[in-house]
């Protein structure tokens, strides 16, 4: 990439974007050479710094270009220009020809071909673009092809008037909000760690009674229309109410199969939410001892605005880079030859491998500052600055493996993106079989895409405990969440929907905040646009922060997988976990000793957090709670829904407890035997 950048500033292109170029290959501004074949080239500019197009407003949407011929003048027309008398009249009193360099401007209003070299009539009122030298109308209602959903939307202009004066006026309360909603982020993040235990509960509960509730509604408007069915009724509307009827119960039935399959998970998943808790309530530890990592966001979003910036700039080199050649109508275009024409395509890969590459820096920089919190017994003994000092082992040693986790990223990104593009092509062109297919690999590459950003997080905080390389950090982060793939899915279930609840709460709130501010507001009448400014940026600040969040309690997960599989809290074999999570230790090592599932007292065993005795109790009780309630079921149903309810348990034998018999039965074949400590 920086071959690319440096090859589009020594072929001149930074000059013709910054400067701008006419239609004859001059820059403007500067004294030129001449072009072999093309007339009007090699002009001197000196004194012409900004380039004007004769028809600004022809607008070309499919090359993304304007269609016109382009001029270097020496000021751009400040009020509008109706005649070419007005056009005469400008170039005489400033020296601006606004005209074809051929015609001096004594002829503008004699000369036959006037019309034709010189620009459209009526002129518009125009300013120069800062930095970049054109002339651009000052109506943007002169794009209204390249902006029509904008103009079609602001077609009356009292509508885009009473938008902007609705922002103008309220700039103050707009910013207040902003505030507010950072406020409440950073006191959010403060509850979670004092009221996890609670909240937790509150939500899982909040499901099941939501779930129960709609079910029992569905089956109770079913058992209503069913008794409001009599002989009475007309032919067409004993049909409706029969359609209904078979809807409702379709509608009920789907309802049930989810909310035993949610009651079912949350069953086997209940001993797993106490470790939800204890991570979150650790999470809060690791914010106050590292404060720092709530501007993590800030750097991170800072580093990618200013890589974008670079990007685009580059990009706008390209766009202008190359040889001059003559077109069909005579003028000039610069064109790259070779294979230096395919440079964009490498460009945009670098745009999404390097974004990925910012993006795996901060988590590598999150998890080996939580990593260093983690296994410091002393808290007191951390370092002073542990982010800082994460940083300094990131570019000394780890940059490579921040490398091919985004590289693989990226391999996977970049054909969804082509599928993506080849779809919206063929929108409407395509076959029902082509277009099942597409969105099916879509969706598929999406999977893949999310499942290595996961596994990715989970190896880098894998190198920052061993210091491996990738490969190696990789494997060892899925072993270890293979062999804890029930607690994986709680936390990531749990702890998840409780961060999305938690951003939806700051969002309202400051919603709220914004309705009843903006309600005293008398100065405009508009102030939906405000609000929707504030509901954005609170939900972006809320995401920035609590993304930390969730990213800390998978560290601190993973941490705490490592430290019950290789320790036992034995004298040599200390746990380097919290108090919090020690208790959560020891609650469990005592629920399994009640169960008779305990070691023997003349021995230790280091077991991973899932052993193959708690499995077969999880499958067990999973089993049993399984045959319970869909014999419950089919006994107390009616014959009409007998053969739906016996269809329901064959399907859910099949897809929910079989395949999870497998899974687990796989997993205890790839866990290692445990090791017998003396």
């Amino acid at each position: 990439m920086g071959f690319i950048c440096g090859f589009s500033i020594a072929t001149g292109a930074a000059a013709r974007l910054v400067s701008g170029y006419d239609s004859y290959g001059n820059i403007c501004g500067q004294k030129n050479v001449k072009v072999d074949g093309i007339i009007n080239s090699g002009l001197d500019l000196t004194q012409k710094k900004y380039v004007f197009f004769l028809d600004p407003c022809n607008v070309d949407l499919v090359h993304r270009r304007i269609k016109s011929i382009a001029l270097c003048v020496a000021a751009c027309p400040r009020k509008e220009l109706k005649t070419l008398a007005d056009v005469q009249k400008f170039a005489e009193t400033n020296g601006s020809t606004l005209c074809s360099y051929d015609l001096q401007p004594s002829e503008y209003t004699t000369d036959p071909k006037a019309s034709e070299l010189c620009p459209k009539l009526p002129v518009p009122e125009s300013a120069p673009i800062p930095f970049f030298h054109r002339c651009a109308p000052v109506n943007i209602s002169c794009y209204a092809k390249f902006a029509e959903a904008l103009i079609t939307f602001v077609s009356d202009s009292s509508v885009l008037h009473r938008l902007i004066s609705g922002v103008m006026t309220s700039k103050e309360i707009i910013m207040g909000l902003c505030l507010l909603s950072l406020v409440l982020s950073m006191i959010l993040m403060v509850i979670i760690r004092y009221i996890s235990r609670v909240l937790v509960w509150i939500l899982t509960i909040l499901v099941i009674l939501g779930s129960l509730g709609g079910t029992g509604v569905l089956w109770w408007l079913y058992a209503q229309q069913k008794t409001s069915i009599n002989e009475t009724l007309t032919a067409d509307e004993l049909q409706i109410a029969e359609d209904n009827l078979q809807a409702l119960l379709v509608y009920a039935i789907s309802a049930t199969v989810f909310t035993v399959i949610l009651f079912l998970i949350m069953i086997v998943m209940r001993k797993r939410v106490a470790l939800t808790i204890a991570l979150f309530h650790v999470a809060g530890k690791v914010f106050i001892h590292l404060p720092l990592l709530v501007f993590q966001p800030f750097w991170t979003f800072l580093a990618l605005i200013l890589f974008w910036a670079y990007w685009i700039m580059v990009l706008l080199f390209l766009g202008t880079t190359g040889s001059p050649v003559s077109n069909e109508q005579g003028f000039v275009e610069f064109r790259v030859s070779g294979p230096l024409r395919y440079m964009w395509w490498y460009h945009v890969v670098g745009l999404i491998w390097i974004s990925e590459f910012i993006l795996a820096c901060q988590q590598m920089t999150v998890a080996g500052a939580v990593v260093t919190y983690y296994f410091t017994r002393e808290k007191r003994n951390l370092p002073f600055t542990p982010i800082l000092a994460s940083v300094n082992r990131l570019v000394c040693y780890h940059l490579g493996t921040v490398a091919k986790g985004s590289f693989i990223i990226t391999l996977v990104k970049i054909p969804r993106m082509i599928l993506m593009y080849i779809h919206t092509q063929l929108k409407g062109k395509e076959n029902a079989c082509a277009r099942c297919m597409l969105k099916a690999c879509i969706c598929c590459l999406w999977c893949l895409e999310k499942c290595l950003t996961y596994l990715n997080q989970n190896a880098y905080t894998a190198t920052a405990i061993n210091s491996t390389n990738f490969c190696t950090s990789a494997k060892d982060a899925f072993v270890i969440l293979v062999e804890n793939a029930l607690r994986v899915a709680a936390i990531n279930t749990v702890g998840d929907f409780m961060l999305f609840l938690g951003k939806v709460l700051i969002v309202c709130s400051t919603g709220l905040a914004g309705i009843m501010l903006l309600n005293y507001q008398r100065d405009y009448t508009v102030w939906v646009l405000p609000l929707i400014i504030v509901c954005l940026f609170a939900f972006l600040v809320a995401h920035c922060f609590l993304s930390i969040y969730e990213m800390v309690v998978d560290v601190l997960f993973l941490c705490f997988a490592i430290d019950t599989k290789y320790n036992d809290g034995s004298p040599g074999r200390e746990f380097y976990m919290d108090k919090v999570l020690m208790e959560f230790v020891e609650n469990s090592r005592k629920s399994m000793k009640e169960a008779g599932r305990g070691g023997g007292a003349d021995g230790r065993e280091l077991k991973p957090m899932v052993g193959a005795d708690e499995e077969v109790a999880v499958l067990q009780e999973f089993h049993f709670y399984f045959l319970s309630l869909f014999i419950f079921t089919d006994c107390t149903s009616s014959g009409e829904v007998l053969v739906f309810c016996i269809t329901q348990d064959v399907l859910l034998f099949l897809f929910v407890s079989l395949p999870i018999t497998w899974m687990a039965e796989c997993l205890s074949q790839l866990r290692p035997s445990p090791v017998k400590v003396r």
